[in-house]
């Protein structure tokens, strides 16, 4: 009996083993995600594409989100700051408008309270209309906007976001006093849609990604697109060829929780990374017009900084601070 034991115990043992090298080792268990800004917006999107491309590359469990919008999403850093110290399963998405947002609202918690891991895209804002718009070039809106500055509704984000001050560099160019543009300020995603759709906003600008579907069924006419140069899948001029020196383009990012290890760091560094590789992922930034532009570690947190010096100067300029 002792050798049919001594054998069973052998092959238990052998099938356990087996058994844990066909099981995932997960990086990160159930990821939070903080998307500081409404559903359906820019940070919301990029969470959830994100989550789903942490559990495709077997980085991740499983996620879940919560969204807090609000003062250009410095009320969810806030949050996510105070409630996850420690815990690398804790990511907040950020971008260019929330440093916007920090030099506006100088919050007592800023993007020094937690730990920066990775850029991950940068995506160009697009000026775009409702299909019943009576503007069907640029230069159509252009000249109204310039004989009627108030007469135009731009919607966008939030006040002093990277939406505002693209529209106010523009209206620089055009010789437009800023406080002629009439700019309403929205909480992003589907709340700036529906006020285009109904009418209230006339020319709304943002990210492809949060009207790439009304784009496609004919809801939303793309007039311009604030990149450096054409975007493949977009068929609209940049506002450079159209003879206007703007670019306007907001990039994202994740931050992990304050108070994490190196080791923690880094593990969840390399998840996010991972995850980019993910056809989920690859898949998303050709629908999304995304441009790739990853960057980790204190590389990020240097970019970060500096992206604080270059939006606080715009503000300035744009007589927005």
């Amino acid at each position: 009996m002792s050798a049919l034991f001594r054998r069973f115990s052998r092959y238990l043992a052998v099938g356990m083993t087996a058994a844990a090298l066909t099981t995932p080792a997960f990086a990160l268990d159930t990821v939070k995600f903080m998307a500081p800004g409404s559903v359906g917006g820019g940070y919301d999107q990029t969470a959830r594409v994100l989550g789903k491309a942490l559990i495709e590359a077997n980085v991740a469990k499983s996620v879940t989100f919560e969204n807090k919008g609000g003062a250009g999403g410095t009320l969810g850093l806030a949050q996510f700051a105070n409630s996850t110290k420690g815990d690398p399963n804790a990511l907040l998405v950020v971008g260019a408008i929330m440093v916007a947002g920090i030099e506006q609202n100088k919050p007592q918690i800023t993007l020094k309270d937690v730990t920066p891991i990775a850029r991950l895209f940068t995506e160009y804002n697009v000026i775009a209309v409702r299909k019943e718009s009576p503007y069907k070039t640029l230069d159509d809106l252009i000249k109204d906007f310039k004989a009627n500055p108030p007469g135009i509704t731009w919607g966008g984000g939030s006040k002093g976001s990277i939406d505002h001050i693209g529209i106010a560099e523009l209206a620089g160019k055009l010789d437009v006093p800023v406080n002629k543009v009439n700019y309403i300020a929205t909480g992003g995603g589907g709340e700036i849609v529906a006020q285009t759709l109904g009418g209230q906003i006339k020319v709304l600008t943002g990210g492809y990604a949060e009207l790439g579907q009304y784009v496609k069924n004919g809801q939303i006419r793309v007039l311009a697109i604030g990149a450096p140069e054409r975007v493949p899948g977009i068929d609209a001029p940049t506002l450079k060829e159209s003879g206007y020196d703007v670019i306007i383009g907001n990039w994202r990012g994740v931050y992990g929780a304050a108070n994490l290890t190196p080791e923690q760091r880094k593990e969840v560094t390399d998840a996010v990374v991972a995850a980019n590789t993910s056809k989920v992922w690859q898949d998303n930034i050709q629908t999304n017009a995304w441009t790739p532009s990853v960057l980790t570690g204190d590389e990020f947190g240097k970019f970060v900084d500096e992206e604080h010096v270059r939006l606080r100067a715009m503000l300035v300029k744009v007589g927005l601070l």
